[in-house]
């Protein structure tokens, strides 16, 4: 009630022009977000907004100042319910005349669920093939990096193979000519000439004259 006759007091010696363009965004089925705007060169250092269910008389009174903002989150409402809401430009000499009635109705919450709009849904499906596309290139990276290593160390141990076989020839060449002869030059164990049996020569006769 405070608030209430704070604004009818304030109201009498303003000279602020009431708020326009009020509209409602973001319904849930608890929840809504009113924006507005200010008509150009008034004062304005606050806002109050009443919110009030369509055929009863509670109202709901939310007041701000010290802001320029141009918006106010409404919470705690109900599903599938009616609401009227008020806006009020606040001065340092007072307040505005209420703003046009803005009405709307709150959705039911498996209707909030149901209804995410298509940039949303496009926006989701197009962070989900980023991070694939992420995903994927690291992968890529990753393999061909393995391949430049394989690749690398193949090169590696052939020219290692490479450079050792000159090296093996001449170890060959030499220990075959180590182990050649006259006699055998293409190597062998040098045979020793032995002398012939002669066992099987005939006996030599001498004769001597008397």
């Amino acid at each position: 009630m405070f608030f209430f006759s704070q604004r009818i007091r304030m109201q009498g010696c303003n000279s602020l022009s009431p708020p326009v363009n009020v509209t409602i965004k973001a319904v849930k089925a608890n929840s809504a977000v009113v924006t507005w705007d200010i008509p150009e060169g008034d004062p304005v250092i606050g806002f109050a907004i009443t919110q009030q269910k369509k055929d009863v008389r509670m109202l709901r009174f939310i007041q701000e100042v010290n802001t320029t903002t141009r918006s106010c989150a409404l919470w705690d409402l109900e599903e599938e319910t009616d609401y009227i809401v008020h806006v009020q430009s606040i001065s340092m000499s007072g307040t505005s005349p209420l703003s046009e009635p803005l009405r709307f109705r709150t959705p039911k919450e498996a209707e909030t669920q149901a209804s995410k709009s298509k940039d949303e849904v496009m926006m989701e499906e197009v962070g989900q093939s980023t991070q694939l596309r992420a995903g994927e290139l690291i992968i890529i990276v990753v393999v061909l990096i393995m391949w430049a290593g394989v690749i690398a160390l193949f090169c590696r141990q052939y020219d290692i193979i490479k450079d050792n076989e000159p090296n093996n020839n001449k170890d060959k060449a030499k220990n075959s000519s180590e182990c050649s002869t006259p006699e055998h030059p293409t190597g062998g164990l040098l045979r020793s000439k032995i002398p012939k049996n002669n066992n099987n020569r005939m006996p030599s006769v001498n004769i001597i004259e008397v």
